[in-house]
Parts: C-alpha cells; sequence; structure tokens
C-alpha cells in the first residue's frame, strides 16, 4: 500500500488530528499507511526519521497554514524535498490548504489543492466536510499506486551516502494514539466570545468588499456594544437587507441572528449553540432559518463556517 507523509506546523496539530481521523477508513481498508512526526518513539533520532519518510513514502501532504509557510524547517526542508521528488516522479505532493495564506506563489502553488478549489478548510462551514473532500483525493491519488503497480511516480528509496548513519527502526505499535479532550464551561464561553470577535470583524470587511466591488451598494456596520452589532446593505439610499447579530438574551449560551435593526433580545430568526466533541469546539445551528435544517444541524461549524452562514442570511436578498 502506498505510504502517506504529514508535512505540517505543530500549531496545526489539532486540524492534523481532524484530518487523520477522516482518513480512518483509507487505513482500516490498507489504502494508505500514514506517517507523521508524533509517530516518532522515545529515544527515536527526530532528523533521521523525519529524512527516512521525506525520503521514501510515496504521498506527501503539505498542510498549507500561515504558520507552515512561517516554518523554516517546513519551508525550506520538508517542502523543498517534497517538491524534489514530486518533480522527479517519485512521489506525489498534494497541498492541503488548512488556513487563509499567500500560498499560491509558492512552489507548489501550480499543484492542484485540496480541499476543493483550494478553498482553505477553516473557511468551510463544516470541517468534517472539508476533511472528506480531502480524504476522497487522497483515495483517488491513493488507487494510482495500487492500479499501477510500476508507474513512474512510486516511490523509491534514495541511495544514502557513505557516511549516514541507518535511520532507526519505529518498534510495532499502534497507530490509535487519540486521547479524548474535555472542555469546560470557560473554554465553551471563551470560544464564544471569540467568534462573536470574529464575526464582527468578517461582517465589517465583507461589507466593505461588497461595497468595493459594486458601486451601487454601501454597506454600514456599527458595533453596538461589546454584545451586538448590526449590519446594513443600502442600494441608492434605500435598505435591501440588514440584521442584527448578538449574544445573551433569553436564548442561553449562542451567537443569535435576526433580520432588521434591534436592540431587543426576545426575537431570532437563526441562533448558533456552542458544543464540543472529543477533539474540538464547535458552533451548531438550530436549522431555523435553513432550507434543509435538518442537515444544517448536523453541521459542526467553525469559527469561518458560524460567520458565513450569518453572512448569507443577510446578502440572500441580493442574490
Amino acid at each position: 500500500m502506498p505510504s502517506l507523509f504529514f508535512s505540517y506546523s505543530h500549531q496545526d496539530e489539532d486540524l492534523r488530528d481532524q484530518l487523520e481521523t477522516q482518513l480512518a477508513m483509507l487505513k482500516r481498508q490498507g489504502v494508505i499507511d500514514a506517517w507523521h512526526d508524533r509517530r516518532i518513539p522515545a529515544g527515536g533520532e527526530l532528523d533521521l526519521e523525519i529524512d527516512q519518510h521525506i525520503n521514501t513514502d510515496d504521498i506527501i501532504l503539505l498542510l498549507v497554514s500561515p504558520d507552515f509557510i512561517a516554518s523554516d524547517y517546513c519551508y525550506e526542508v520538508e517542502m523543498k524535498r517534497a517538491m524534489e521528488r514530486h518533480g522527479a516522479g517519485e512521489a506525489i505532493v498534494i497541498p492541503v490548504i488548512l488556513r487563509a495564506c499567500d500560498w499560491q506563489p509558492a512552489p507548489f502553488g501550480r499543484l492542484k489543492a485540496v480541499p476543493r478549489d483550494g478553498k482553505p478548510v477553516k473557511q468551510w462551514t463544516d470541517l468534517d466536510e472539508a476533511f472528506l473532500d480531502v480524504a476522497k483525493e487522497i483515495r483517488a491519488v491513493a488507487q494510482r499506486f495500487t492500479d499501477v503497480e510500476h508507474a513512474t511516480f512510486v516511490a523509491t528509496a534514495p541511495v544514502a551516502p557513505a557516511t549516514a548513519t541507518p535511520a532507526i527502526q519505529t518498534p510495532p505499535r499502534s497507530s490509535n494514539l487519540r486521547v479524548a479532550k474535555t472542555f469546560s464551561q470557560r473554554d465553551k464561553d471563551a470560544f464564544k466570545h471569540e467568534t462573536f470577535a470574529f464575526m464582527a470583524r468578517f461582517f465589517e470587511n465583507s461589507l466593505d468588499e461588497l461595497a468595493a466591488r459594486n458601486p451601487e451598494l454601501e454597506g454600514v456596520f456599527r458595533h453596538i456594544d461589546a454584545n451586538r452589532f448590526t449590519a446594513v446593505i443600502y442600494r441608492a439610499g434605500a435598505v435591501v437587507c440588514s440584521c442584527t447579530i448578538f449574544m445573551g438574551g433569553g436564548f442561553g449560551n449562542g451567537i443569535n441572528f435576526v433580520h432588521g435593526e434591534t436592540s431587543e433580545s426576545n426575537s431570532m430568526n437563526e441562533s448558533l449553540r456552542v458544543e464540543a466533541d472529543d477533539q474540538s469546539l464547535y458552533f451548531t445551528s438550530m436549522g431555523m432559518a435553513m432550507f434543509n435544517a435538518s442537515r444544517e444541524r448536523d453541521m459542526k461549524l467553525s469559527q469561518e463556517g458560524a460567520a458565513e452562514l450569518y453572512w448569507g442570511l443577510l446578502i440572500a436578498p441580493l442574490q
């Protein structure tokens, strides 16, 4: 089976864990054998083991983020070696865009990136859906190794210099080492407030960009207080759509959306609640304003996903 190497910044370890979880079926079916540096046992030599995999594994995932690009080791060592092997037909490099960053000018910018259209994982409304899209692409690439045994892209181990120290053999052990995480109410409250602040910036910037691209429109953002902001879109001086987004009121631990400008907190058109699984915090929608409400309620929304959902509700009359 083809071997797969994760090249990533440790700042993105949580996202790497979520991607690896989505690859579980591929591993169970023997489609891929995945490896990353957290598999190095105590006493193992980091550089030697990483070099062994970056020089021999068949598929190399570049988990791209601002931290990946800023990391000298990720960019100057792992990425450069990966692209050399890709160019030589020894491996296949797949850029996985985790977070928004200026990745197109990079050497891997000419490659097809995943998820679909290179949209950063964190900007998807549902992280599971984003990683599923990545997993499907990896399955398709892995299948090429299975279908054509001696194709030119099958990786071969380079000849080691005579002075090279043999790589340490990793003892057999389970790859199922993920440990469940727990989140306190303090963690959930902090996530809610951070997301509300992010959402306010998201709306303000989106209104500015909307007006820049559409001169007939004017967007006005008003931050009323720490728990409420409004967004209004005008065309020829007339309001075409507006909303209020607020925390609190009688709706518990959530962020709420209501069409129109209001200082009241006793009604809403949609509400997002903070939830947690054994790995991360996320939002779920009550599905009040969605066409496919049952599907929307099942989605695990990131900060970007939550903001994008509410922005979609605001701008819908223009689309």
